[in-house]
């Protein structure tokens, strides 16, 4: 009896010590997250951005054209990608710093409802403000060649891509701001 209950207390706290560390771990997950990187990088040969028409929350149809004359960031992402739900949140504070006059923010969601976004857009701690479309066939993101989740480009106001990113990013560093900067001053 003595034996069998030494054994059934060790495995009891060698279970403890692995949920108390799995939970510890699980806690500070950030330090397994790479950091954000803020480069973009210059398309070589400058093509037109393909225009499409989306869906956005309020089911009304955006096309991309409505928004030539505008610096665009058109970000190509999903709930379920964790570098696209950190990098959201410096998309709103890119947006916020250079404002809606000359520049847009368009997050392109890739095949998920517009209720799950829904619910997880009021998770977040503060609302988006720019327009999230739904490419729930991911045609446009066919169209744009996206192979990775998150994918970005940053389309002058003339509507031609001028840089891409693939993979999460921090876009309000002073670098990228810099560059949308120029893009609205051409």
């Amino acid at each position: 009896m003595f034996i069998l209950f030494f054994v059934l207390s060790a495995f009891v706290r060698r279970s403890l010590l692995i949920i108390l560390l799995s939970l510890s771990f699980s806690l500070n997950a950030d330090w397994q997250q790479p950091e954000l990187s803020h480069n973009l990088a210059a398309v070589k040969n400058i093509i037109p951005a393909s225009d499409f028409e989306l869906q956005n929350m309020d089911e009304e149809k955006i096309k991309l054209s409505d928004y030539r004359g505008k610096v665009v960031l058109l970000n190509f992402w999903a709930t379920w990608c964790p570098p696209c739900i950190r990098e959201m949140p410096s998309m709103q504070r890119l947006q916020q710093q250079i404002g809606t006059k000359n520049f847009k923010v368009i997050a392109v969601n890739q095949m998920e409802e517009i209720d799950d976004v829904f619910i997880f857009s009021g998770q977040l701690e503060k609302d988006l403000t720019f327009d999230i479309l739904f490419d729930t066939s991911s045609r446009v993101s066919q169209d744009y060649a996206v192979r990775g989740l998150p994918t970005t480009y940053l389309i002058d106001k003339k509507g031609n891509i001028r840089y891409r990113a693939v993979g999460g990013r921090e876009f309000d560093h002073v670098e990228v701001i810099k560059i949308v900067k120029q893009l609205i001053a051409e």
